[in-house]
């Protein structure tokens, strides 16, 4: 069952853009996409930087610590880091990609609004 939570207005979000907002006591990333919102988990899963505060191309959005890319449309891993070589072996030896999760969002009556709800 879903559980759709209020983010915020539509128009706090300028095409192209992203947000830090809180739901539900989770910090998530809010992006807009032309008329389409996206919602994912608000910190890299590399290092936890705030990817709110990265580089958002189309639906990708990049960490802004180690330029991490992960798309928003599907949390899928683009690039795990921009690191090379022997320093890229060792953050994978530590911690493996991960991919972003991720959260139904759409606009309804003027309002954001995401679906919460746990997938398996």
């Amino acid at each position: 069952m879903s559980r759709w939570v209020d983010v915020g207005a539509s128009d706090d979000v300028a095409g192209g853009a992203m947000k830090s907002v809180n739901a539900d006591g989770r910090e998530l990333v809010l992006a807009r996409v032309g008329e389409t919102y996206y919602a994912a988990q608000g910190r890299c899963p590399h290092l936890g930087g705030r990817l709110w505060q990265g580089k958002l191309e189309g639906t990708v959005v990049s960490c802004p610590r180690h330029h991490s890319r992960f798309d928003l449309a599907d949390g899928r891993v683009l690039m795990w880091t921009d690191w090379t070589g022997a320093k890229l072996a060792l953050a994978k030896m530590f911690k493996m990609p991960q991919p972003l999760q991720t959260y139904p969002a759409r606009s309804e009556g003027g309002r954001i609004l995401v679906d919460l709800e746990e997938k398996p």
